[in-house]
């Protein structure tokens, strides 16, 4: 099992919101307000840990060891939230979240695949350890630069638990983890592709409540995220490319390949489709007798 060991790795290097965090440093001359709404939407978007959760314990039911490390994950996911909302009550009362506006992003996501979800969480925590790590550079008052950076450095080591259970994967399931895997990379490592960021909290996830189905669709500024990444941060193509070279690294870790591009990972993910067809249709072949 994976939680002991994780628990004790993450618990050794856990910060303390109030010890950790130079509150008395803060600096209302600069703090714009464009910069404490964004904030205001980022305590909002972290609290959609909760419906992760549920969903990633719902699709994991015949894993007690992953279930379990969801307990981490899920305390220090909310506590991202709880410290932004800390941040806003203390120095802009006015727009710290509602329970309402917070509860809004709890909403029931479809049953997934789980071996793509992990994948695509993976990717997702990645992806914000870049933005948080820009957000941190944007920011111009100190406290909420010592959160971002904070905030990101968690994400980083979450992704690290993921490939942890990727790699455990990988063993159990073999190419049917590599496919599972390599599809959701070739996805999330394609985003200069795309019109929206690719992250858990922006896609769809449940048809039936289509188009507020995304956690974004459900903020109280539904455009905010786009916004925040093109014009404020500035999350721009050389940013990505951190992103997309992560992702790649990681996965020729993974696959004992090296991919330099994401042609590179598609290809293999091809080669993977044609094996397991192979197999499969192998196994379909009548015996003699």
């Amino acid at each position: 099992m994976l939680y002991p060991e994780l628990f004790k790795q993450l618990e050794s290097v856990r910060w303390d919101m109030d010890k950790d965090i130079p509150w008395a440093s803060f600096d209302a001359s600069r703090l714009s307000d464009e910069q404490a709404q964004t904030i205001k939407m980022n305590a909002i978007t972290e609290w959609s840990a909760l419906p992760a959760t549920e969903m990633f314990l719902r699709d994991n039911k015949d894993d007690s060891d992953f279930s379990a490390f969801m307990s981490i994950w899920f305390f220090e996911e909310q506590k991202h939230s709880l410290v932004l909302m800390e941040y806003l009550k203390r120095f802009r009362p006015d727009l710290a979240p509602t329970e309402k506006e917070l509860h809004e992003v709890r909403f029931e996501f479809e049953p997934a695949p789980a071996l793509e979800t992990l994948m695509l969480h993976f990717c997702g925590e990645i992806r914000l350890n870049h933005w948080y790590r820009r957000a941190s550079e944007w920011h111009t008052e100190p406290v909420i630069k010592q959160i971002y950076t904070q905030l990101s450095q968690d994400e980083a080591r979450h992704g690290g638990a993921y490939l942890r259970y990727m790699k455990r994967a990988i063993n159990n399931f073999g190419n049917d983890a590599r496919a599972a895997f390599t599809k959701v990379g070739v996805l999330m490592a394609s985003a200069r592709r795309t019109a929206q960021a690719l992250h858990p909290t922006n896609l769809h996830v449940n048809k039936n409540l289509f188009p507020r189905d995304t956690i974004q669709s459900r903020l109280p500024n539904p455009e905010w995220l786009e916004h925040w990444l093109d014009t404020q941060i500035k999350f721009d193509s050389v940013w990505e490319g951190k992103v997309v070279d992560r992702i790649l690294h990681n996965m020729s870790l993974l696959m004992n390949q090296s991919f330099k591009t994401v042609q590179e990972l598609n290809r293999y993910r091809k080669e993977l489709g044609r094996e397991i067809t192979a197999a499969i249709a192998s196994e379909a072949k009548p015996q003699p007798v």
